[in-house]
């Protein structure tokens, strides 16, 4: 698929941030990191903006963040595990790239979270598990799904350069 922006979707935990780094290394394209961007934007971390301002508006910035990304070719986003769950979300990225999940079974992803306070949406293992199903079938609606649980960023990134030449 000839794309010159991949969105890489999936659970928290999931290597996001990781493989967009080291994809846009490998590309020479840039690196987003939507969570990040929210943070400096609003110059509190995630948690924060949950726990003084509430889910709800963390979504708003989140949406206007994705939007300023429109447009910008060669660009590896590293989505917020929920933003591929809103359907306006899902339907704009799929627009404007190629939309990736990093598949990782919820098993693996568990030890990968702290449970320190900075992923809000994790601190209730039940809503945790939950919201993990719940997001799968959004997530299975991405134009590519990577088993991104025993691969290494490397391996990740080479499979990606080749569905891009393809």
């Amino acid at each position: 698929m000839r794309a010159e922006k991949i969105y890489l979707v999936g659970f928290m935990g999931a290597g996001k941030t990781t493989v967009a780094r080291a994809l846009a290394k490998r590309l020479g394209w840039e690196a987003v990191d939507v969570d990040e961007a929210i943070e400096r934007r609003e110059r509190l971390p995630v948690a924060e903006i949950f726990a003084t301002r509430g889910e709800p508006y963390f979504r708003v910035v989140e949406r206007a963040i994705l939007v300023e990304q429109l447009g910008r070719p060669h660009v590896g986003v590293a989505t917020g595990g929920g933003t591929f769950a809103d359907a306006q979300n899902r339907a704009t990225i799929n627009a404007d790239g190629a939309s990736v999940w990093l598949d990782v079974p919820l098993e693996r992803l568990i030890p990968r979270i702290p449970v320190d306070g900075r992923r809000p949406l994790a601190a209730d293992r039940a809503g945790f598990e939950h919201l993990y199903h719940v997001r799968r079938t959004a997530y299975m609606q991405a134009h590519m799904r990577l088993d991104a649980a025993r691969a290494s960023v490397d391996a990740l990134v080479e499979q990606l350069v080749d569905w891009l030449n393809a």
